[in-house]
Parts: C-alpha cells; sequence; structure tokens
C-alpha cells in the first residue's frame, strides 16, 4: 500500500520553461555545457553551475550554498514561480520514437525504508551523503526518482479523464520533445489517484537509486522537523511504458591471453559463431555480441548451462561476469577497474567498434536489454543486479518541476 502526496510544484513560466528545462546535468559535454551557460541565462544549468557567474570552479558545501542563491534569484525574477495549491502532476512526453504519461507525485521514504518501494542496485554511501548534504543545502530537488508499477487499468483511466481536458502547459524543445503537463489539484481527483495507488502492494525503482537513498537519510536526520521532507518527488509510471536499453561493455585487453587462447576458452560455454563484418545484435537473452579483431562474433550459452538459473544468474550481465569477465579476462571488481568501461543503448554497436578498430580496447561485448520482469524478479527477491544493467527511459528534464522541501 505505498502512500503518495500532492504538492506545491515549483515551475517555469510558459513564456521561459522551454528555456529553463536542461537535460541531467551529466549528459552534457565540457564544450556544450558551456554554450548553454553563455547563451542561455535562463537555463537551470545556471542554478546548478553556480561558479559560472564567478568563473570560477567551485564545489562542496560552498557549492551548494551557491546553488540554493541562484535558485532563489530565479524565482525573485520570476523565472520560476510556485503552484497555488497542492497538486499531482500528469506529465506526458512525445519524442520522435516514443511516448509516455506518468503521474509526477511525492512519495514516502518510510515506503523505501519499509521495502514497499523496491529496489534493484547497491547504492554507494559516500553518493548518499554528498547528494543528501546538496538536498538539505539547496532546499529542493529538481529531478524525480523513476518508480513504476505493474499497469492498473483504474489509474489509466484517471490518467486518460485528465487528459481530456487542455493541458496547463504545453511546449516543444530542440531536441525535438513535446511536453504537456495537467496539475491535478480537484481534491476529488486526489483522492481517487491516492487510494488507487494504496491498491498496488508495491513500486519499484527503475531509476535514481542513489537520490531516493539520499532523500531518506535526509528525512531521517530532520526528523519531524517538516512533513515535506519524509517525501521525495517521484515519476509514477506503468511498466507497460518503460523503455529498457543495455550497457555494453568494452574491455582494454586479453589478460595476456592470445586470441585463439581467449577464443578456446570461450567455449567451454558458448557456441561460437564466427560473423566476420556483419553487425550482429543479440536477438534475445543469453545471446552476445563480440567484436574482437576487426570481426565480429555471436556467443550462445550452451543449453545445458540453462537449467535452473537463479534470477540473478538469469541476467546477461551477471552471466557476462560469472563467466567471462571474471574468470577468463581477471576483471573483480565491476566499479573500480579501469580496464573495463561503459556505453549505453543509445551508442549502439558501432559505437563499440570503433573504440576497438581506434584500440582503445581489445574487445567490446553487445548484450541483449535486460526486461522489467528480470528488474523486478531481482527487486523482489531482494537482489542486485551487477552496475550498469540496465539504461531505462524515459529520462526526465532538469527543472520540469521543482520539489521544495
Amino acid at each position: 500500500m505505498p502512500t503518495i502526496r500532492p504538492f506545491k510544484g515549483v515551475r517555469a513560466t510558459a513564456d521561459k520553461v522551454a528555456h529553463v528545462i536542461s537535460r541531467t546535468y551529466q549528459d552534457y559535454g565540457k564544450k556544450e555545457l558551456k554554450a548553454q551557460l553563455k547563451y542561455n541565462p535562463y537555463s537551470f544549468l545556471q542554478i546548478l553551475n553556480p561558479g559560472y557567474k564567478f568563473n570560477q570552479e567551485i564545489t562542496g558545501l560552498e557549492r551548494y550554498g551557491l546553488v540554493r542563491n541562484r535558485y532563489l534569484e530565479f524565482k525573485e525574477e520570476g523565472y520560476l514561480v510556485e503552484d497555488k495549491k497542492p497538486a499531482f502532476y500528469i506529465y506526458e512526453n512525445i519524442d520522435p520514437h516514443h511516448s509516455y504519461t506518468g503521474i509526477i507525485a511525492g512519495t514516502s521514504t518510510d515506503d523505501y525504508l519499509n521495502n514497499k518501494i523496491k529496489k534493484h542496485e547497491d547504492t554507494l554511501s559516500l553518493k548518499e551523503n554528498l547528494f543528501k548534504n546538496y538536498l538539505k543545502a539547496a532546499g529542493f530537488n529538481a529531478e524525480p526518482v523513476l518508480l513504476t508499477y505493474e499497469d492498473r487499468s483504474e489509474i489509466n483511466q484517471l490518467i486518460a479523464e485528465v487528459k481530456t481536458t487542455a493541458p496547463d502547459q504545453h511546449f516543444s524543445t530542440t531536441d525535438f520533445n513535446s511536453h504537456k503537463i495537467w496539475p491535478v489539484t480537484n481534491p476529488e481527483l486526489i483522492e481517487k489517484i491516492e487510494r488507487e495507488f494504496k491498491e498496488l502492494s508495491q513500486l519499484y525503482i527503475a531509476d535514481g537509486h542513489h537520490r531516493s537513498a539520499s532523500s531518506s537519510l535526509l528525512a531521517q536526520e530532520m526528523g519531524d522537523e517538516k512533513e515535506s521532507y519524509k517525501f521525495f518527488m517521484s515519476l509514477l509510471i506503468a511498466q507497460s511504458q518503460l523503455n529498457i536499453y543495455e550497457f555494453n561493455r568494452q574491455v582494454k585487453d586479453l589478460n595476456g591471453l592470445n586470441k585463439q587462447e581467449f577464443l578456446m576458452k570461450l567455449d567451454q560455454h558458448f557456441r561460437i559463431q564466427n560473423r566476420g563484418l556483419e553487425l550482429y545484435k543479440p536477438s534475445k537473452k543469453h545471446h552476445f555480441s563480440m567484436y574482437l579483431d576487426g570481426e565480429f562474433y555471436s556467443l550462445y550459452l550452451r543449453k545445458g548451462l540453462l537449467k535452473e538459473l537463479t534470477p540473478l544468474q538469469d541476467l546477461d550481465p551477471q552471466l557476462l561476469y560469472d563467466l567471462i569477465l571474471d574468470p577468463i579476462l581477471g576483471i573483480k571488481d565491476l566499479r573500480t577497474d579501469s580496464r573495463i568501461q561503459y556505453s549505453y543503448g543509445k551508442h549502439d554497436l558501432m559505437h563499440m567498434k570503433e573504440r576497438v578498430d581506434k584500440r582503445e580496447f581489445k574487445v567490446g561485448f553487445g548484450l541483449f536489454p535486460t526486461t522489467v520482469e528480470q528488474m523486478k524478479s531481482i527487486a523482489d527477491a531482494d537482489l542486485r543486479m551487477p552496475p550498469k544493467s540496465t539504461y531505462i527511459r524515459p529520462k526526465l528534464p532538469s527543472g520540469l518541476i521543482i520539489y521544495e522541501f
């Protein structure tokens, strides 16, 4: 019985919203970030990069305080305005390939602690504390956690009912995305939405494990100071609307093996087919693509190994680690070993091929995407996926709706 609640969101004014919202900070290269800061004074990146105003690189608590100052300046200038009534926010995004609609709401840190919001990834305590301190100093969160739930027709109907009315905001951005927002302030409709979510047995974190953990830490630290600390902003989206892409892997060497020795070791667990220059992309789980020495290979897990797999062993990222990366290539820690790097779904196999051809890496592995059901099985079993097992969309813009503590 998860608890969600409406909140007074802070949003950009209609005339500036397309200029204010930004992609997540980590998605910008240095040159693009510099251009955004130079030419777009309304960008939310101005808030997240307060040192730009002083031409200084600022870190730590000093930066967090200046982020707070820039945020308050955006409110004072009228670029950002707090809504007058608490609301759930129905949000629709349409891009050139997909569309999705979800509900932006406050979700309970108690539900997170009590495992009504289930996790499938481990978090690092250092990152948890860093972001907790950031939230505390800045006083707001501008990037919701992505939560998913089993499709429920009653929730779909409520969303569809709201979408029959004109959106409060409707705008497009230069990445060819269309955005629509409907604030839900009607008390009866709010109560219906809350009641329907209480009928669910649990929610699942799709993306945002560190943000969830940090919000929980902050709630514990602040105690009963404010009710707002007991909730964190999330986008709730039905699992049928999630798009999960793979993370491919590239490794810098063969751990002292030559090509033939390496292939012979792979033969113990995989049927290997040399596909030459034919680009091979896995079409189902337990099939892998490999690019080595200018040629593509398909690797099919031998059928005898498919019996009685645990939920964790059923994951291709885990199989790759258990059968190749660890025992053959000697990679023990997927988080810290500098010999391995990852490229996510939007970087296709040609990107992997280019990195190997440039001799930045010796071998690349392409994977089949993890499914929603696999992700849920891991969370239900209270297990954790290997790092970089999923690249999940949608990715919400920063600054679209802001949750204040």
